[in-house]
């Protein structure tokens, strides 16, 4: 039996992007061998409950909204985007999920924001006004879907994800890049509680990947998007056939 992977739709308020960005991820889990399931923003919460209560893993997706700065005790910047209560809502509620049961979980883009939140992390809400002058133009990182390598982010050896990208080369003495698409504004600042940075782009030093430090459960999450390049790119496969095989387990 194929695991169920729970996914919230991205959006509650632009129907018409959320039901454009979701078939991506659905395929992405579709193709590494799991059973997508559509999470409506819109259930009550005990509905809501028994329906990610049958679910083996949860994929958190991208969003066009940002997290509510509030939640990490920051002022609005002008830059921040319109915060998605109901997605905020759902997202933890799924997190709950998995730190209370154990559930394997897979962040994208947003999706790693709201993990790094939910612990008690914080975000950069604008990577430009956070960077020093002379780096603010270095990368691009809201280059869009159009472009299919942005720049290179370069995943810690000794990490889940170096592991799943790399296998046993990740030991070799130089360190390895991968190339990466990107569509975000934010990233992570400070770390929340349990997770660990793993990769992180080496013209910037902005945060790429964060994961659980319990080598026993799988706690991952990225800010490109893999969802969009599996059919080109083994890594981006390679990231969901281990969060699905996770979520076999």
């Amino acid at each position: 039996m194929r695991p169920r992977i729970a996914i919230p739709m991205p959006h509650s308020l632009d129907r018409e992007y959320a039901e454009r960005a979701i078939p991506q991820y659905e395929r992405a889990v579709a193709l590494a061998d799991g059973e997508p399931v559509r999470i409506p923003l819109d259930l009550a919460r005990e509905e809501l409950r028994k329906l990610v209560s049958g679910c083996d893993g949860f994929l958190l997706p991208g969003s066009k909204a940002d997290v509510d700065p509030a939640k990490f005790e920051a002022e609005r910047s002008p830059h921040t985007a319109a915060a998605d209560q109901r997605r905020e809502a759902v997202d933890e509620l799924l997190l709950e999920n998995v730190y209370y049961q154990g559930k394997p979980v897979l962040g994208i883009c947003y999706g790693l924001q709201s993990l790094n939140v939910f612990r008690g992390g914080s975000l950069i809400q604008h990577i430009p006004d956070f960077l020093p002058v002379d780096l603010r133009t270095r990368i691009n990182h809201e280059a869009g879907r159009k472009v299919a390598i942005a720049h290179q982010v370069v995943p810690e050896k000794d990490s889940r994800l170096g592991e799943i990208l790399f296998g046993n080369r990740r030991q070799s003495g130089e360190a390895q890049k991968l190339p990466v698409n990107s569509s975000h504004h934010q990233s992570a600042d400070s770390i929340g509680e349990g997770l660990r940075v793993v990769a992180r782009c080496p013209d910037d030093g902005i945060i790429e990947a964060i994961e659980g430090g319990d080598g026993d459960h799988f706690v991952l999450a990225v800010q490109w998007h893999p969802e969009r390049s599996v059919d080109d790119d083994e890594a981006s496969r390679a990231i969901f056939r281990a969060f699905v095989q996770a979520a076999k387990k």
